[in-house]
Order: structure tokens, then C-alpha cells, then sequence
């Protein structure tokens, strides 16, 4: 293995094989490749691809972001998840933009909200072209397979060593394209079920592979059951009119468009009585996966008088806005199950 180069060959690999027409992939534009990397935490590029060049076409530019309330930005993330990210962005446009510059460190980079050690490494080798390191789900699974690491990469410790290693045959020539190469290496050979070995340019020198281990790294903890929770959604309709909430900013889909939601059954009724409402109509139940729990929701109906909306969306502090009219501003993937369920 000693005249053998990781870097050399994933470059050679990369020149030919390699994702080269990605939308950020953009020479000189920190901002573009900030908003995809954010944007492809937790998410896949095939996922990405269908939001990106929406929010770059509202927010061209850092103080475009930078300038706009969360409630604007709100519906151009939604159906993404993870929404604190686009929270953190947001927050950290504002910071850059006051600051009249992007950060041009790895520390500077690293002070901004929701960025860490890896997307800093990932703005300095992809967004402004100096060297970087990073550590993505791809990279760790890169490296476990090819150095055989079977420790538990979530214990510091280990995730030191995996850093150390990563730092070791990161290299300064090209280290932009390095950097999107080995992520395009996990992403479409080594991935996390199947790895196409026949296709790797590290399969000859990859000690996972020559020990037939590959599909078992890197180690992963048995997971735990998820919970399962369960509440009531509340339909109120007027003709081809629904009574929406915006959430709160923080917590929970913060910043979008819902229906209202309540814990349980008994307290959606002690809210009909309040207002005089109908008896409602169950229609169907949607499930919903989050990281940490499933959301079993019930969908409850009730038709609404004309006479009864203006109390109502005071009442409630909401909107009667159609289906349309509510994913125009932003709703969670959520609520688009659900529109299209009834």
C-alpha cells in the first residue's frame, strides 16, 4: 500500500466519474455552496436539487437573505425539515451581511450559528478555495471501509482518530475537488447499503473489501424503538377554505403554515364547544416520521357557517386561506400529506 496514493486516485477517479454540474458548484460564490451545504445536512442531493435553485432565485445573495424576515424565508424551506437549519442560516446571513464580508477562517467560520467543524471545512475547500477538511456521513463511511475501522465512530474519542486520518490524506493540490470527491465517492459507490466495490478506485487497497466486512461499517448502535405519539388535527372548512395557523417561530416546524393541532380528542371537543362548532368528522389518519418520534395524526372535520369566520380566525389566530393559498406560504411535508389524503 506504501506507493499507493488515496488522494491521487480518488482525484483520477473523480476527473472522470465525479459530479461536476451540481448548482453551487460554482466558482468564487461562498454563498451558493453555504446554502447547499446547510441544505444537504440530513438531506440527499436528489432532495436538495428540488429546493436549491427556488431559494436562490428569492435570495440571490447573502444580504438578499440577510434582509428579509424569518416569515419570508420560511416557505422557501419548507418540506426540508430539519428547519432550525434554515433558522441558523438565516441568523448567520445577518451576521455576515453586518460584518461586510464572508468569515475567512475555519474558527471565523465556526462561530456562526449551525455551522460545525465539517461544513466550516466544506466553506473553505468548496466555497472560497483554501484548504479544508471535512467529515460528512459520506467520508466517514469512506474511511471506515477503507481503513477498516470498526470502532464506535459516535464515541469522541474515535472521532478524533477519524479526523486525524482524514487530515493525514487530505491533500493541498486540488483540495476543492478532492473535497467533493470524496463525498461523491459515498454518495454513489460506497454507500450505506451495497457498495458498488467492483466500481472503487480504492477496492484493491480497501481492507474492509479484502476482509468481506464492507456492508457492516462503519459500526453502527442498534437502534432504539422510536415512540410513538399521537394527536388530533382539526379541519375546519368553509367551502374550498381551511383555517390555517402560522407556528410559532421557534420549535416545531416553526414559521409555517399547520392546521390546528391538539393533544387529544378531549381537548379538541372542550375547543367546539367553546365555539358553538358541529360535531366532528373523523376522515383519516396520516402518519409522519420525525428523528426522534412518530406522529400518528387524526384528521377531524368539521364545515364551518359563514357567519361563524370571522370569530373564528380571531379566535384561533388564523387565516382562511384554500390548500393552495397555505403551501404558497409554507407548510410542512406534513400537511401535504394531508391535503392530499382528504
Amino acid at each position: 500500500m506504501s506507493d499507493f496514493s488515496f488522494s491521487n486516485a480518488l482525484l483520477t477517479w473523480f476527473d472522470q466519474h465525479g459530479r461536476h454540474d451540481l448548482p453551487w458548484q460554482v466558482t468564487d460564490d461562498p454563498y451558493k455552496v453555504w446554502v447547499s451545504e446547510i441544505m444537504l445536512q440530513q438531506t440527499q442531493v436528489k432532495t436538495v436539487l428540488q429546493y436549491f435553485e427556488r431559494f436562490i432565485q428569492r435570495f440571490p445573495t447573502v444580504e438578499a437573505l440577510a434582509q428579509v424576515s424569518w416569515d419570508e424565508v420560511a416557505p422557501y424551506w419548507a418540506g426540508l425539515g430539519y428547519y432550525a437549519r434554515a433558522r441558523n442560516l438565516h441568523k448567520a446571513a445577518q451576521i455576515v451581511a453586518e460584518q461586510g464580508h464572508f468569515p475567512e477562517t475555519l474558527e471565523d467560520w465556526m462561530a456562526l450559528p449551525g455551522i460545525g467543524r465539517s461544513t466550516a471545512g466544506a466553506l473553505m475547500s468548496l466555497g472560497l478555495r483554501q484548504y479544508g477538511v471535512i467529515m460528512d456521513g459520506n467520508v466517514k463511511r469512506v474511511l471506515a471501509r477503507f481503513f477498516a475501522i470498526e470502532d464506535d465512530l459516535s464515541k469522541p474519542v474515535h472521532e478524533r482518530e477519524m479526523w486525524a486520518r482524514a487530515e493525514q490524506i487530505c491533500p493541498t493540490k486540488r483540495n476543492h475537488d478532492y473535497t467533493q470527491a470524496i463525498m461523491d465517492l459515498g454518495a454513489t459507490i460506497c454507500t450505506p447499503k451495497k457498495p458498488l466495490c467492483l466500481y472503487c478506485p480504492m477496492q484493491q487497497h480497501c481492507k474492509a473489501h479484502q476482509q468481506g466486512i464492507e456492508t457492516e461499517l462503519p459500526f453502527k448502535k442498534a437502534k432504539k424503538p422510536v415512540p410513538v405519539k399521537q394527536a388530533e388535527v382539526l379541519l375546519l372548512r368553509h367551502q374550498d377554505q381551511w383555517l390555517w395557523q402560522q407556528r410559532p417561530a421557534l420549535g416545531l416546524w416553526g414559521g409555517l403554515y399547520c392546521l390546528p393541532i391538539f393533544a387529544d380528542l378531549n381537548e379538541l371537543q372542550q375547543q367546539r364547544t367553546t365555539f358553538g362548532l358541529a360535531t366532528a368528522q373523523y376522515l383519516t389518519q396520516i402518519r409522519h416520521s420525525f428523528t426522534h418520534f412518530t406522529w400518528e395524526l387524526n384528521i377531524q372535520q368539521i364545515q364551518v357557517d359563514s357567519d361563524q369566520l370571522e370569530h373564528l380566525q380571531i379566535e384561533l389566530g388564523g387565516e382562511w386561506l384554500t390548500p393552495q393559498q397555505a403551501i404558497d406560504r409554507g407548510i410542512p411535508t406534513a400537511m401535504k400529506k394531508l391535503i392530499q389524503s382528504v
